[in-house]
């Protein structure tokens, strides 16, 4: 599974960071870190994090819940 954040929209609201901390996290001048491939085995929590983005700015390819999976 491929994870994708438009920084041109990514505010670093950090909510992405409390729903899948496996993918996503802080480096320590705030700029968000993440992890461009995940095992399918966290498509769930990368779900999750791109549905409580305020500015739906992640996405992702790959594994039965991506769009067009």
């Amino acid at each position: 599974m491929k994870t994708h954040v438009d920084r041109d929209l990514c505010d670093n609201h950090g909510q992405c960071v409390f729903a899948a901390p496996e993918v996503f996290s802080f480096d320590d001048d705030d700029y968000l870190l993440y992890t461009e491939e995940a095992g399918d085995e966290l498509q769930e929590k990368v779900a999750k994090a791109a549905a409580v983005c305020p500015v739906r700015a992640i996405t992702f390819t790959g594994g039965s819940l991506a769009a067009g999976a």
